[in-house]
């Protein structure tokens, strides 16, 4: 604080009959060793003399010529911040595996660092896979739709602190997508595509994969996205996503996510959730489903959850409506009041 610093033992009588101003000292500079009986005026950010416990607002004080005069009682220690307030010596001012946000980099330079030691962002190739995708901007061919996963995808991937290479869309043939795979595993350190991962005659990306790599995982239990393949094609990683676009985005946020943020060495990859009320009914089957919902709040104010009318996978829209995902495991009723799990869109962009 912009005041006058001086001793605790000279509290009684700055306040009676006032201490002379022995030397001023601004923020930048270091000042003498102060003399019991005296007080220094002192500025925020400089360096409390020897001598000086204590530093009274200048709001607190008169002056009467060349003394000051305390009008108001403080404690001792008042408005000082010891040395190792904030990091001692030999503490840990950051964690291994800490993504790097604004605090943190202020947090480094208020301690020195001129630089810090970081993963190299991880290169991330992307491409699509179906004859029937077109690019945004030209019109469209009976039986053709936009390709919205190749942007929904990038978008994704930008927010996890990725390069993407974007190697666009391709035909529904093995040996495009074949050849696609290898040319993507070249210059990338993960490969993910979305499309061609399930089980008709025009989905090549299982048996290309298998062809030029080793597939780890095929399908999965969930709703939506039970498309889901992984793999390696040498020793690069893939991460085949399914082609309905909210398929994708859920798929990318549950799985794909923690695996790009454990390659960036980051050591926490799951996202906060927490229980809110349950504002509908639901039955899940035999596959845990993941439910697109908005948060509104009840009569006492507390979450509750109100689902998208349609929950189908094509219905991009739902997840730009919602606040979140609410989690149903397998096999099980939900009924309006239920305590459910939400897992908020505004943690998964961390």
């Amino acid at each position: 604080m912009d005041g006058y610093a001086l001793h605790s033992r000279d509290l009684e009588r700055a306040q009676s009959e006032g201490l002379p101003i022995a030397q001023r000292i601004p923020a930048g500079s270091t000042g003498s060793e102060l003399q019991p009986g005296t007080a220094a005026r002192i500025f925020t950010g400089a360096p409390m003399p020897n001598g000086a416990d204590t530093v009274v607002m200048q709001e607190f004080c008169r002056l009467e010529g060349e003394r000051v005069i305390l009008e108001q009682t403080v404690a001792t220690g008042a408005n000082i911040r010891p040395r190792g307030n904030d990091i001692k010596r030999g503490s840990t001012v950051l964690e291994a595996g800490t993504l790097l946000q604004a605090a943190h980099l202020g947090l480094a330079a208020s301690v020195g660092l001129g630089e810090v030691a970081v993963y190299r962002r991880p290169g991330v190739a992307i491409f699509s896979t179906g004859d029937e995708l077109v690019e945004p901007g030209q019109p469209l061919a009976p039986g053709q739709i936009y390709n919205s996963n190749r942007y929904q995808l990038s978008a994704l991937l930008e927010a996890q602190g990725c390069e993407v290479i974007d190697l666009g869309s391709i035909a529904d043939d093995f040996d495009t997508t074949r050849r696609t795979l290898l040319a993507a595993a070249e210059r990338a350190d993960l490969v993910v595509t979305t499309g061609g991962v399930s089980v008709g005659e025009e989905d090549h990306i299982k048996t290309a994969l298998q062809a030029v790599g080793e597939l780890n995982l095929w399908r999965i239990r969930m709703k939506p996205g039970k498309p889901l393949a992984f793999g390696r094609i040498g020793a690069v990683p893939f991460i085949g996503l399914p082609g309905n676009p909210v398929s994708t985005y859920v798929t990318f946020l549950l799985f794909a996510r923690p695996f790009i943020q454990h390659l960036q060495g980051r050591t926490q990859t799951t996202p906060a959730s927490w229980p809110v009320q349950a504002g509908f009914d639901y039955q899940s089957k035999q596959r845990r489903e993941y439910v697109r919902v908005h948060l509104n709040h009840g009569p006492d104010g507390a979450p509750v959850a109100e689902t998208y009318p349609r929950q189908g996978s094509d219905v991009l829209s739902s997840v730009v409506w919602a606040d979140g995902l609410v989690e149903i495991p397998e096999a099980t009723r939900i009924s309006s009041g239920d305590t459910v799990r939400f897992l908020p869109f505004s943690e998964w962009a961390r």
